[in-house]
């Protein structure tokens, strides 16, 4: 399954790269996961968003959690879940 970005709402591009960084907190090898589905641009962006929105945080430098203490992670949608699996 390739889903490209234009398929997915942008709900399920933050939900997708929350649950990536779940997966892979290490955000080289996250973006690295995550260009297989978004360009590095997209990627990049949606993680800005996710920190801007206080939804994900930054650990150091290299590092990035969801901030599940100030907000819940959303529930993953069955049409995402093989799309993460991929990653």
């Amino acid at each position: 399954m390739n889903l490209q970005m234009a398929e997915l709402s942008k709900d399920e591009k933050m939900t997708l790269i929350q649950y990536a960084i779940k997966k892979y907190e290490n955000k080289e090898v996250l973006i690295e996961k995550l260009k297989r589905v978004f360009s590095e641009k997209d990627v990049q962006r949606g993680i800005d968003t996710l920190i801007g929105t206080q939804k994900v945080r930054r650990i150091g430098p290299e590092v990035l959690e969801n901030n599940e203490s100030h907000t819940e992670l959303p529930e993953l949608p069955e049409n995402l879940k093989p799309l993460l699996a991929q990653l």
